[in-house]
């Protein structure tokens, strides 16, 4: 499959450093103007946030509230077994603690929980597991043009692919092994697998994979690390889109929803670098263009261990209950900037 057929709008540079469209750079072009800044809060109701969460947040609000824009709250809960209520309710009450305050979506209205239900402003539901439709929509719409495929690969295969070490404590929580490409051959309506039928097409039950251009070379500017560079195929390979639970991908769900609540600036850690080059080509390859970026240095403790969800010690909740207060967090007192 050609670059131009996969992405006919996107600036990419070619292994041998020719590029297809010299007069931008992708991902790096204004998505709207400053006046309708629109940013962005999207915890994972999966866990307690920490101190890394805080002033990612923190970050994202500072830029929403210098440029006079509307900042969303959005509940990334795509994960029905481990998203909880408990934990929707502590990231917005954390949140406000933190004297973090958005304009639309769970919790804009006030700490009441009456107000938490994701339907507060013009681009309702606010939680990812209300918005199926529109992720398998998007999935149609690649799956029609040849975008995906189907991928047969078992857990066990996969789980060795992600048994490779990384190197160093801070590797990107993103860093996934690079799929070998096992079922790049497979069309949609391969036998045994899911596909266009008489009846509606739906994604399940197999795993999708984005079907990467191999060798194009997506650039983007970020806003606080500068110009970055990944090559499909080398930095990081096809990707899933779909789950054969029949739950949409992070990439997929992120890309449709950043896309269709017209977010003009991500803010998020650093170690989504590659998933921000993965959601730049589903971007383009549904036809949206792409927001500015804004990736903030990870959190480490003072072991260097990037931060994570089970570290409760370290969790905001922990943290406020042993009398720290939100000058403390955001300052250099407590875990390291790695």
């Amino acid at each position: 499959m050609s670059t131009d057929r996969l992405l006919p709008s996107l600036t990419i540079t070619d292994a041998k450093g020719s590029e297809d469209n010299p007069e931008e750079h992708a991902g790096n072009e204004p998505y709207r103007s400053p006046e309708l800044y629109r940013g962005r809060l999207a915890p994972s109701p999966t866990g307690l946030m920490h101190v890394g969460h805080a002033r990612t947040f923190w970050t994202a609000y500072q830029r929403a509230r210098d440029a006079k824009g509307t900042l969303v709250m959005r509940m990334d809960d795509l994960d029905p077994e481990r998203s909880k209520s408990e934990y929707v309710d502590a990231a917005i009450e954390d949140l406000r603690w933190l004297g973090i305050r958005w304009q639309e979506g769970p919790g804009a209205a006030g700490p009441d929980k009456a107000d938490r239900t994701g339907n507060n402003g013009p681009y309702a539901p606010y939680f990812q597991s209300k918005r199926h439709r529109l992720y398998a929509d998007a999935w149609r719409n690649l799956m029609r043009r040849g975008l995906i495929y189907p991928c047969r690969c078992s857990r066990k295969e996969l789980a060795a692919l992600a048994s490779a070490p990384h190197e160093g404590a801070m590797a990107q929580a993103d860093d996934e092994p690079i799929y070998p490409g096992t079922c790049r051959h497979l069309s949609a309506d391969t036998a045994q697998l899911p596909g266009p039928t008489s009846g509606k097409m739906e994604p399940a039950p197999a795993n999708w994979r984005f079907r990467v251009p191999d060798g194009a070379v997506v650039e983007f500017y970020d806003q606080h690390m500068g110009l970055q560079r990944f090559t499909a195929g080398v930095d990081f390979g096809d990707f899933l889109v779909w789950r054969r639970d029949n739950v949409p991908s992070y990439q997929l769900a992120c890309a449709v929803d950043d896309a269709t609540m017209a977010i003009t600036e991500v803010v998020r850690g650093a170690d989504l670098l590659k998933s921000t080059a993965r959601q730049i080509l589903l971007l383009r390859a549904l036809g949206f263009a792409a927001p500015s970026w804004y990736h903030c240095t990870l959190v480490a403790d003072h072991h260097g261990q990037r931060l994570a969800k089970r570290y409760d010690a370290l969790s905001l909740r922990a943290l406020r209950q042993r009398g720290i207060t939100p000058l403390n967090i955001f300052s250099a007192e407590l875990p390291i900037l790695a």
